[in-house]
């Protein structure tokens, strides 16, 4: 009667594991920058959402002026109803409660003209600035990021 023996073995458990550990290292960074990316293309979205909006309210009203993110019944609004928006900040994704945002985008406004600027949550993700006269800039460091331009280390998006 022979007896034959069932199983793997310790080799062939480890080859295993070194493949798996292989495949986790090419795939985890792969996807958290398919995250980065897909964040920031929803940032840019809402930021040209917004400028049309700031464009026709101009159109209407001949100014920027009581212009509002999440307004009220005498400002002409709201343009957005959700908890998460007040006049000048809007939190990304929407509907997110503070903290777990991917952006704040802050807005800036007069009479005459407009700045958008998204600060990104994740540092290693682009913070964005759109203003009225078409300027359009990101740069990986926040801090360097006003309603005006987006200092050294910028590029256009």
């Amino acid at each position: 009667m022979s007896r034959s023996t069932q199983g793997f073995t310790l080799i062939e458990l480890m080859v295993v594991v070194v493949m798996i550990a292989i495949v986790a290292t090419i795939a985890i960074p792969s996807y958290q920058e398919y995250v980065r990316r897909s964040n920031l293309a929803a940032a840019q979205q809402e930021m040209q959402k917004i400028a049309a909006l700031l464009e026709r309210h101009r159109s209407r009203n001949f100014s920027y002026s009581g212009f509002a993110l999440k307004g009220t019944a005498d400002s002409k609004g709201p343009y957005y109803d959700v908890a998460n928006a007040s006049d000048t900040v809007l939190l990304l994704p929407l509907n997110s409660s503070s903290g777990s945002q991917k952006y704040t985008l802050d807005l800036s406004l007069n009479t005459q003209d407009w700045a958008i600027k998204a600060s990104s949550a994740d540092s290693n993700n682009y913070s964005l600035l759109l203003t009225s006269t078409g300027f359009r800039c990101k740069n990986k460091t926040t801090n360097n990021i006003d309603f005006t331009t987006c200092g050294t280390g910028s590029e256009t998006w």
